[in-house]
């Protein structure tokens, strides 16, 4: 497996995000056919890996692990972002509160609202981000 290293994102708590570069870690999935999201990223120690399905001017996919201690530091975006936890437990914060997310919820993270993600324990989600109506 090929490894690629992306330095410098001021959300990720150590500043490194690695991702895969192997057969999972394609952009694009086949059509017609069923697949397990939680089987499409592996976890990484120490790290957060993604997984980028769709990318579009209108929003992305993408399917992300975490490792136990990893965190999104508090951030904001123009997209409405959708989480769904495929495996394990996540705590996310939103606008100063907190839910905590287990396998098979779905959490909203509305645009222009502060937000955070802590790995108390692994966990893989799905994340859908749409451009909220008004943003170009």
């Amino acid at each position: 497996m090929i490894l690629s290293v992306f330095a410098h994102n001021k959300h990720l708590k150590h500043g490194v995000e690695i991702v895969a570069n192997d057969d999972k870690q394609k952009t694009k999935i086949s059509p017609s056919v069923a697949h397990k999201m939680k089987d499409m990223v592996d976890y990484s120690e120490g790290s957060i890996v993604s997984r980028i399905i769709e990318k579009t001017p209108e929003g992305n996919i993408t399917i992300f692990s975490f490792d136990t201690g990893e965190e999104l530091s508090e951030h904001t975006t123009p997209y409405n972002a959708y989480v769904e936890i495929l495996e394990g437990a996540a705590s996310i914060v939103i606008g100063g509160k907190e839910v905590i997310a287990k396998e098979g919820e779905l959490v909203l993270m509305p645009a222009n609202v502060p937000h955070a993600l802590y790995a108390k324990e692994r966990f893989k989600m799905l994340l859908i981000m749409l451009k909220s109506k008004g943003e170009k």
